[in-house]
């Protein structure tokens, strides 16, 4: 026992496997804080598209609403047009009434004729102002119907300015929203954090004369020979003194962690690498690791600790601290761990 201590002391701590932890641990909540920008961006992206469906069919009004007034301008020229003719028709017309008029005056043998055409003329001339009043009144609805238009314009305009507006402000909202969630993000991981480095600190204190019980990264170890015979799933009578400490520090810490942090103890179940002979209860190194994490749970729930803040996951061989199949590695390879850690 003593030289397997002294070989002990001599070998180095291994943070590798914590480093690993820690470095997933990042990655979970950078997928995390992904997974939150992601949605956003997918609730803006359909905003934005409802957005942009609006100001497509805006868009498509003012083109048809332009169109149409384009049409509206070039009959009104043609109406104006029409206008002039008629003008000049009636003062063409004017002109020779009062030449007729003339010659009537002059030459009272021609009076009948020239008052037969001169009613003739003035017939003509009431026809072309009822044509002219007409054109007058179709250029005071086209007059009516571009005005129409252009308040439909303006409404067109307003709408889309308020569109814009509001996705500004959508924009300014989601980016807030963004900064707010990073912040209380970073807030709990350090607020766990300090929690965490709080308890293995109470366990170092409580479990510093024990060897082989050791913090190794960001979780706690206990080697199998401390809680378990050998090949056995439940807790011995020493482990159950380390283990009354453990449940005493969790009991103290539950009281002091916020209620607002979801914060669970994980107790994890290592084996070696060598199977078992598969004629007892339990068949291979993933049954017995599961069954060793859940008496480790068991035990501390009935030392009074909430069965909600304990996971229990069993890992077989297949996660070593050490690789190799010499006694020291092996032994070192079984071990119960625990990590606290954001449910």
């Amino acid at each position: 026992m003593s030289s397997w201590r002294s070989r002990r002391r001599q070998q180095g701590t291994d943070y590798w496997p914590g480093f690993v932890d820690a470095m997933a641990t990042l990655l979970l909540v950078i997928i995390f804080l992904l997974s939150i920008f992601m949605l956003a961006q997918f609730f803006l992206s359909q905003q934005l598209s409802g957005r942009d469906t609006v100001l497509n069919r805006l868009n498509a009004q003012i083109s048809e609403l332009t169109e149409l007034l384009s049409m509206e301008r070039a009959n009104s020229s043609n109406l104006e047009e029409t206008i002039q003719g008629l003008q000049a028709s009636l003062s063409s017309a004017t002109d020779e009434r009062n030449r007729l008029q003339g010659l009537l005056d002059s030459n009272s043998g021609a009076a009948e004729a020239a008052g037969g055409r001169a009613a003739q003329l003035e017939t003509i001339l009431d026809e072309e102002k009822q044509v002219s009043q007409r054109a007058l009144a179709q250029v005071e609805l086209l007059n009516q119907q571009i005005a129409a238009l252009r308040r439909q314009i303006s409404a067109a305009n307003a709408a889309l300015e308020a569109a814009e507006a509001k996705e500004s402000e959508s924009q300014t909202k989601i980016a807030s929203l963004g900064r707010r969630l990073n912040a209380a993000l970073v807030q709990r991981v350090q607020e766990l954090s300090r929690y965490r480095s709080d308890f293995f600190g109470r366990l170092r204190e409580i479990l510093s004369q024990r060897s082989d019980i050791s913090v190794v990264g960001d979780r706690f170890v206990f080697q199998s020979e401390v809680l378990f015979s050998s090949g056995s799933e439940e807790v011995n009578p020493e482990g159950q003194k380390e283990l009354d400490k453990l449940a005493q520090a969790i009991l103290e810490l539950s009281e002091e962690i916020p209620d607002e942090i979801n914060w669970v103890l994980r107790v994890d179940g290592h084996t070696d690498a060598r199977p078992l002979s598969g004629s007892g209860r339990l068949r291979n190194n993933w049954e017995l690791s599961a069954a060793r994490a859940i008496s480790v749970v068991r035990y501390l729930i009935s030392k009074g600790v909430d069965p909600k803040r304990l996971v229990a996951a069993g890992f077989g061989e297949f996660q070593p601290l050490e690789e190799g199949d010499s006694p020291e590695a092996l032994a070192r390879n079984r071990r119960i761990e625990l990590k606290l850690t954001e449910r």
